[in-house]
């Protein structure tokens, strides 16, 4: 007999409900694609919608957190009309914004390219003092396989945490700091060589933000964990490294496969996630080929 340990666990089963019991909605279909988080949508025309239809779209997007949109034929200022019957949308600091749009930014990936915009777990913008509740992104160029979006059911990851440590977290706060990910000491001359789509300096960098550890959802009343590695500094009142042991425990968890789905791409498909009960990660496996996306944030409420 040997004296070794076992060093696994097992993740005990979990689910988000609406995944397995979608609303059968007026006009379009609705096709869950984990137990956890996601939806591919068709049958409806963006340009066209009626606002029964946006109104619906919307009950969507609150049920699976994640949505693709498939067979869209959008133009930039269509996008932008669409993305503002949601809401405010916004010119966004931190990369390039497309000519003509500044409420849009053109997220490009050259065959060449070895780094992906997007390339970590994240919740957009969490380093604002309101970040964007949606963030909606358009396919005009993709490969024919990888280039998946992943997402994660932050809603999941607070209601799976141990009870103890729930409650010694619960009404904690965390510095989201725009140093982390868009400072210019961030900045890894490698990844600069190796990427179309880059960060950009912004009088901003220096931006920081105190948002609550688990924040609660303004229109499920739900809370969803809310930190991560590309903006999450620290504990409120905590340097960095007295933060960095939970918080990295904090990460791990939040992304375990149980919480997770990914959506694939295909070419006039526009997904919508909400930020304020997801992360997204954008996949970096199809070297040799183009990816070319169309995305616009919308403004959203102080996290509470």
């Amino acid at each position: 007999m040997s004296d070794y340990v076992s060093t696994f666990s097992y993740q005990t089963a979990i689910c988000h409900a609406p995944q397995f019991a979608p609303r059968a909605y007026k006009h379009f279909t609705v096709s869950p694609v984990t137990g956890a988080i996601g939806a591919d949508v068709e049958g409806i025309d963006l340009t066209t919608a009626s606002d029964e239809a946006i109104a619906e779209l919307e009950q969507a997007l609150t049920d699976h957190l994640a949505l693709m949109i498939r067979d869209q034929t959008l133009e930039p200022e269509q996008q932008i009309a669409f993305a503002r019957r949601l809401g405010n949308p916004f010119p966004w600091p931190y990369a390039k914004q497309m000519d003509g749009y500044p409420e849009i930014t053109e997220l490009i990936q050259e065959p060449r390219d070895k780094y992906a915009f997007g390339g970590t777990w994240h919740s957009d913008s969490c380093n604002f003092e309101s970040p964007p509740k949606f963030t909606m992104l358009y396919c005009v160029e993709c490969p024919s396989v990888g280039g998946d979006t992943g997402f994660s059911n932050q809603y999941l990851a607070w209601e799976a945490l141990d009870a103890d440590l729930k409650a010694e977290l619960d009404g904690v706060r965390a510095v989201h700091s725009a140093e982390l990910g868009y400072g210019t000491g961030s900045q890894d001359p490698e990844v600069l060589a190796n990427a179309t789509t880059t960060v950009q300096y912004s009088a901003d960098q220096f931006n920081e933000a105190l948002h609550p550890v688990a924040r609660t959802h303004p229109v499920t009343g739900r809370k969803a964990l809310y930190v991560n590695d590309s903006f999450t500094a620290s504990f409120e009142g905590k340097t960095q490294a007295e933060s960095l042991p939970l918080l990295k425990k904090l990460w791990a968890h939040s992304i375990i496969p149980e919480f997770t789905g990914r959506l694939r791409w295909k070419k006039g498909s526009l997904a919508i996630w909400d930020n304020r009960c997801c992360m997204h990660y954008a996949h970096s496996d199809y070297p040799g080929h183009r990816r070319e996306m169309r995305r616009i944030v919308i403004a959203g409420e102080r996290p509470e």
